[in-house]
Parts: C-alpha cells; sequence; structure tokens
C-alpha cells in the first residue's frame, strides 16, 4: 500500500522517503495523536482525585482500571499479574482510540494540476504510473495500518517470551518439548504464529470497517442509514478488538512467565 492506492477510495498513502527509508506521514500522525488522546484522558481523570466526591472521568479510568484487573484475573493468577495491569490499562485505551478515530471523518488532500506536495523538504512519494487524480488520505485508525498492528502484536509477544525467561526460564524452555520432544517444532510453529494472529485479526477488522464506511459513503444520501447503523456496529467491533488483544497479551505472558503448580 506504499505510494499506491491505499483502499477502495482511491486514496494514496503520503509517503516520504528520507536518508532512504520511507516513512508514512499518516501512520506516524495518527499514532501520535492516539497517544496524545490516552495520555490527555488519563491526565484529566487523575486531575484532580477525590474519595467522597469523585469526577465522571475519574469514575470511567478506575471501572477501566477494575475491568482490566478482570481481563488478568480471568487470563492467570491475579496477584502475580497484576503488575501487568499498567500494560494492560495503556493496551485498552490506546486500541480503543486508535480504532475510533478512524470512524468520524477523514482529512483528504489533493493534488491541483498534478503538482505532487512537499512535505518536510520532500516530495511525495509516487511509485509506478501517477493516477489522473492524485488525493492522500491522511486521518485514519492507526489500526488499519497493518505495520502499527504487527508492530504491537511483536513487542507484546517479545515482551512474554523476555518475562518467560526472567521469572519462569525452567518451566518457559520446558513447554517447548511438550508434550514429547519431537513436538518441538510443531510449538516453534505455534510460537511464530502468535504475533500473526494477534496483528492480523486487529488490522483485519478495522480495516474492512473503514473499507465499509467508504462503500456507504459512495452511495451519497442513500447510504445515510446504512452509515449509522454501520457506526454503531464499528463501535461496538472497535471495543472487542481492544478486549481480544489485551486478554490475549495477558494470557501469553501469564502462561510464558507465571508458574502455577501442577501444570
Amino acid at each position: 500500500m506504499k505510494g499506491v492506492k491505499s483502499n477502495s477510495m482511491d486514496h494514496l498513502v503520503p509517503i516520504i522517503k528520507v536518508f532512504g527509508i520511507e516513512f508514512d506521514l499518516a501512520a506516524i500522525m495518527m499514532v501520535v495523536i492516539s497517544s496524545l488522546v490516552v495520555f490527555i484522558l488519563a491526565r484529566l481523570a487523575v486531575r484532580n482525585l477525590s474519595v467522597e466526591n469523585p469526577g465522571k472521568l475519574q469514575n470511567f479510568l478506575e471501572w477501566v482500571v477494575e475491568f482490566v484487573s478482570s481481563i488478568i484475573g480471568m487470563a492467570t493468577d491475579y496477584k502475580r499479574g497484576r503488575v501487568y495491569l499498567g500494560l494492560g490499562l495503556a493496551l485498552i485505551m490506546y486500541i480503543f482510540v486508535s480504532n475510533m478515530l478512524g470512524l468520524p471523518f477523514g482529512i483528504v488532500t489533493e493534488a491541483h494540476d498534478n503538482h505532487i506536495p512537499v512535505v518536510l523538504g520532500q516530495e511525495l512519494i509516487i511509485r509506478g504510473e501517477a493516477p489522473e487524480h492524485m488525493a492522500w488520505l491522511w486521518w485514519k485508525s492507526p489500526t488499519a495500518d497493518m505495520a502499527m498492528t504487527m508492530a504491537l502484536a511483536l513487542t507484546v509477544i517479545g515482551l512474554s517470551h523476555i518475562q518467560g525467561l526472567r521469572h519462569n526460564r525452567k518451566h518457559y524452555l520446558k513447554h517447548y518439548f511438550q508434550p514429547w520432544p519431537f513436538f518441538l517444532p510443531i510449538n516453534l510453529i505455534e510460537t511464530a504464529a502468535k504475533p500473526l494472529t494477534l496483528g492480523l485479526r486487529l488490522y483485519g477488522n478495522i480495516y474492512a470497517g473503514e473499507v465499509m464506511i467508504g462503500i456507504i459513503l459512495g452511495m451519497g444520501w442513500f447510504g445515510i442509514p446504512a452509515l449509522i447503523v454501520w457506526q454503531g456496529f464499528s463501535i461496538f467491533v472497535g471495543a472487542i478488538q481492544a478486549f481480544v488483544f489485551t486478554m490475549l497479551t495477558m494470557v501469553y505472558i501469564g502462561q510464558a512467565s507465571i508458574h502455577e503448580e501442577g501444570h
């Protein structure tokens, strides 16, 4: 999708090359915006903490903390897994906000007289033959970008392996040879598949949702009722995907780093 059409709406991806490295400006911008939104929400929620008269944002954040705590309790032993509460809280809030950003609107810039825009002193890359009508999509859900979801997946899976080696080395290494040593290749394939399924599941659901929004918008006024319904469904899907990603993260970390007696 680099430098060519990004989805069914025939929008290009704004990419520049710096020192031979390509940067997707839209993806970088949306990741930063998602991070800022989460940080501002969390900061506002804890700005005026009160036990007797908590504000609405504080109540909301406390509910999210309790919800993530219950996820950890379902995934592994909570007493030993509660150290990952901060990780789970950051993941579920960041992924949910990222899933929502592409729903309300999109920001598109168009080229006039086939003039390719210059950003930060670098001309945007157009691979192959330039289309007759050039337009760049700048606003989208960060999780509708495979690079972003795979980076998240690889990070949390990598963390699970590191924690397994740090806190549970004997049983972590032993599980690759269970139930019998000749199962090692199968267990290695399973381990390699985890980041793929984790990242692609999130990407596929959010990207497909944004493609559907583009198709519905193409219906004009007749698509408004369907758009309203689909927006509501997309909020539900975004929340479910944030929950699933966080839950699986806690499961993988628990399996690797926390050994329960008798297992």
